[in-house]
This record gives C-alpha cells, sequence and structure tokens, in this order.
C-alpha cells in the first residue's frame, strides 16, 4: 500500500515539475508592442506582482495588460520612470501563468522610450 501511495505522489509530482518547467522555459510567442504606460502597479495580498497596461490608440480602446517579473528589477525601475509616456516594450508570452508570477500571459523582458506618433513633445 505504501508503495502505490508512493508512486502516486511520485507521478503527481513529476507532472508537476514538467508542466513548471514547459511553462517556464517554453515561449508560445515573442514581439514588441508600444503604446502610453497608463497604469503600472505592484499588487497582491500574499505575493504582490508586478502589473501593466499600455494603451495602444488615442481613445484608450486597445489596452495591453501585461505582467512582470520580479527578477526583471531593471525593467521595473524603467517602468516606474516612464509612466505616463509613450514607451516600447518587448515580451514574452506563455502558454500559462503562475499565481506568483502576475495576473498575465505576457511578461516584459525590455523596454524603452519612444516618440509617441500622436503627440509632439516639443
Amino acid at each position: 500500500m505504501k508503495k502505490i501511495l508512493f508512486i502516486i505522489l511520485g507521478t503527481i509530482a513529476a507532472l508537476f515539475l514538467i508542466y513548471y518547467a514547459f511553462v517556464s522555459f517554453v515561449p508560445y510567442s515573442e514581439g514588441t508592442r508600444a503604446g502610453e504606460l497608463i497604469k503600472f502597479s505592484s499588487k497582491g495580498v500574499m505575493f504582490k506582482t508586478w502589473e501593466g497596461e499600455i494603451s495602444q490608440g488615442i481613445s484608450g480602446a486597445q489596452i495591453f495588460s501585461f505582467s512582470v517579473l520580479d527578477s526583471e528589477q531593471e525593467v521595473i525601475d524603467k517602468l516606474q520612470e516612464y509612466q505616463g509616456q509613450y514607451v516600447k516594450l518587448t515580451y514574452e508570452e506563455r502558454f500559462d501563468t503562475f499565481f506568483f508570477w502576475g495576473d498575465s500571459t505576457y511578461f516584459i523582458s525590455d523596454v524603452s522610450s519612444e516618440k509617441s506618433p500622436h503627440f509632439s513633445r516639443e
């Protein structure tokens, strides 16, 4: 009986590790998006995650939501600095996310400030 329980628990643990590795290391898509950074904040009760949104149109009808991993401290600092500005985000989309990573499946790996095509800041 103990052997069967050990096999069942070992199988469940192995499946979870395989799933975690797949979600962690296999990107679904990669790309860039640009827009005005309208929101960036740390949220959560037990597990704080960094969540943000950019508006990809003048009316704000097209919103792109994203998450930033805690290990990307340089990206977090840049996003806090660029709040309200037009930015270009480099992202990696994952098949799924975990509650301690963030709400979105889009994870930002780089950010840069861009000149807005809609407004001239002279």
